[in-house]
Formats: structure tokens, C-alpha cells, sequence
């Protein structure tokens, strides 16, 4: 099993959606910003669609906000 760490910032809210069988699914984009550029060359951003379901979607549209 893999594992990844992503540290960064939300570029809405978190949308959440409940199922027909009341299973809540959350949705949102994270925003990380690259550590390393070349010199001639500003930092980019890579974007991560995010899903989460159940316990962690209530968390995550509870303590996660844009910025």
C-alpha cells in the first residue's frame, strides 16, 4: 500500500454529497505548490481532485476552508 503526504491549500470548499443509502461523500481541490524551480523560472502548482467518504467527508467539510 502506498502512502502520500500533501500539504497545501483548498481552491473552493468542501462540496459534500450524501448518497441514496445516506454514505456522505466529499469533494474538493487541493492546490500544492512545487519546493523546488529553476532559476530562471517561477514555482508551479499542481492541482489534486480529492475524495473523501463517510467520517472523513463530515471532517473535512467541518474543519477544511478555502486558503
Amino acid at each position: 500500500m502506498n502512502k502520500i503526504i500533501l500539504l497545501g491549500r483548498l481552491t473552493k470548499d468542501v462540496e459534500i454529497v450524501t448518497t441514496s443509502n445516506m454514505t456522505m461523500i466529499g469533494k474538493f481541490t487541493l492546490a500544492v505548490q512545487r519546493k523546488f524551480a529553476k532559476e530562471d523560472e517561477e514555482k508551479q502548482t499542481d492541482y489534486f481532485n480529492i475524495v473523501t467518504f463517510g467520517k472523513q467527508a463530515e471532517f473535512a467539510s467541518k474543519y477544511f476552508k478555502k486558503g
